[in-house]
């Protein structure tokens, strides 16, 4: 194996529900489908890069009925469960592959993510490359999204390890020729990483029967 690829939420960092969603349609007073729906449609296009982060936060503030500082209170509450806590044992095990192997994020995102995330946890200075949906125009399972990150680590899809919380996502990696390793908890993610890098086989690293 010549790169391991890596998942953020939910993998690199820990983003449990907050409930800040409850909290906001409780003081708003809105039922949770309505509150919901209210912003659904901005989901898919922010994760694409299909609007600006400008406009997203226009269209919080204008279909919410909210105020400039509520709204900036919502967006807050909004990025804090975005991006949770640092799972500090699997960032600095990443960090020390990096000249083992070649080393890349790729993270199905959303506007605004990458400034975010670098200030907090400087992943552009952990790996080799960090690609984000939201920049591309891609999103995982689409097998062009994987393409991107191993075209910029300059490896074949069949020469890298990719990592993340979401069989979905590991079984695309899969189907472009990856080798998956579905997260589960830290200790067995490293050693499937590690026995991947040292051609040993595992069992059950997709979450595959």
């Amino acid at each position: 194996m010549e790169a391991v690829v890596f998942d953020i939420g939910g993998v690199l960092e820990l983003t449990p529900p907050t409930g800040w969603r409850n909290r906001w349609r409780e003081r708003r007073g809105v039922p949770e489908e309505q509150f919901d729906g209210r912003l659904r449609d901005l989901a898919r296009p922010g994760s694409l890069g299909e609007i600006t982060y400008e406009h997203y936060v226009e269209q919080v503030q204008t279909r919410l009925g909210l105020d400039a500082t509520a709204t900036a209170a919502f967006m807050d509450d909004l990025w804090a469960e975005y991006l949770g806590t640092p799972n500090t044992e699997l960032i600095d095990y990443f960090t020390g592959l990096r000249g083992r192997v070649r080393t890349g994020i790729l993270s199905n995102s959303f506007v605004g993510a990458r400034a975010r995330e670098q200030d907090r946890y400087g992943f552009g200075d952990r790996c080799d490359v960090v690609v984000y949906s939201h920049e591309e125009g891609l999103m995982k399972p689409d097998p062009a999204f994987y393409a991107v990150v191993c075209e910029r680590l300059g490896v074949a899809a069949e020469a890298t390890v990719f990592v993340d919380d979401l069989a979905v996502c590991v079984q695309g990696a899969e189907a472009v020729g990856m080798t998956g390793v579905l997260h589960r908890d830290n200790a067995t993610t490293i050693a499937a990483v590690e026995a991947a890098i040292d051609g040993r086989s595992t069992t059950d690293r997709s979450g595959h029967g």
